[in-house]
């Protein structure tokens, strides 16, 4: 049985929000790169990007990529995998720049860790920070999103479910009890 939580107007909201305050963390969109966790997180960014880039039109554009951390997550063995996506970084690297790391969902922290170490294989940024679409608690890592669009307790036998119009066709965030297939989200 699922739970909506989010609409689509809503999760709409909440990336204007987080856009915001990633331009004001950051004195604008100057030195910034955002970086998707596929495969909503590229999505999520990709949106992050085009509403700062109608909040700021007269700035550049800030440069969207992504960055696949399947094989640096340290749960292989006990999860089911996905096949890994391309990294694509943006021309300019990631060098002395803010990096804003995107996900849909932060549970135990096991997926940002893994990008932590996939990031370090890409150069040295200045500054890492992390925006979530949804935050669900039971962290097994200590960390912590910068911005959030909603936090959601839930029991570990819950799902957090994100649906996206480009990859489901529709638009929406439920929370559902977990069929017991791979890891919750």
């Amino acid at each position: 049985m699922a739970r909506a939580v989010l609409t689509q107007a809503d999760i709409q909201r909440a990336l204007t929000r987080i856009s915001h305050e990633i331009l004001e963390s950051n004195r604008g969109g100057s030195d910034l790169v955002i970086l998707g966790i596929p495969t909503r997180g590229v999505i999520l960014a990709r949106r992050i990007a085009e509403t700062i880039a109608r909040i700021e039109p007269d700035a550049a554009p800030v440069p969207v990529g992504s960055i696949d951390v399947t094989m640096y997550r340290d749960d292989l063995s006990r999860t089911r995998t996905r096949t890994p996506q391309p990294t694509e970084v943006p021309a300019g690297g990631i060098d002395g720049r803010t990096v804003v790391l995107v996900d849909d969902v932060l549970y135990s922290g096991r997926t940002i860790r893994a990008a932590f170490d996939a990031l370090s294989d890409l150069g040295r940024a200045r500054a890492v920070r992390l925006a979530v679409l949804v935050d669900r608690g039971h962290r097994e890592f200590p960390i912590r999103a910068d911005f959030v669009g909603k936090n959601l307790p839930s029991s570990h036998d819950e799902r957090i479910n994100v649906r996206l119009v480009e990859t489901d066709g529709d638009e929406g965030v439920a929370i559902e009890t977990a069929d017991g297939e791979g890891e919750a989200r």
